[in-house]
């Protein structure tokens, strides 16, 4: 009996090509940086939250899809080793 080959989850990729992981980590951390300086207001602090709340989800994302190929692809080596 055969198993089935596991599939990649249906998670979107970021948001456009010219998104890259390490820039949206660099922006993350440099939001934190501004809300911890202590310069921003309370507004300013929740619209800074937000936006690196709203990346980090996209690093997510990212790092889901790239867990499933990887996935995908050992299951894919086992296969083959293991016929």
């Amino acid at each position: 009996m055969t198993t089935p080959t596991p599939q990649p989850s249906a998670t979107p990729e970021p948001p456009n090509a010219n998104w890259h992981y390490e820039s949206s980590v660099a922006e993350v951390e440099a939001i934190i940086d501004r809300i911890e300086s202590g310069e921003l207001d309370l507004e300013e602090v929740f619209e800074q939250f937000s936006q690196a709340m709203t990346t980090l989800q996209e690093c997510e994302r990212f790092l889901a899809s790239r867990q499933a190929q990887a996935d995908l692809l050992i299951e894919t080596l086992n296969d083959t080793a293991t016929s």
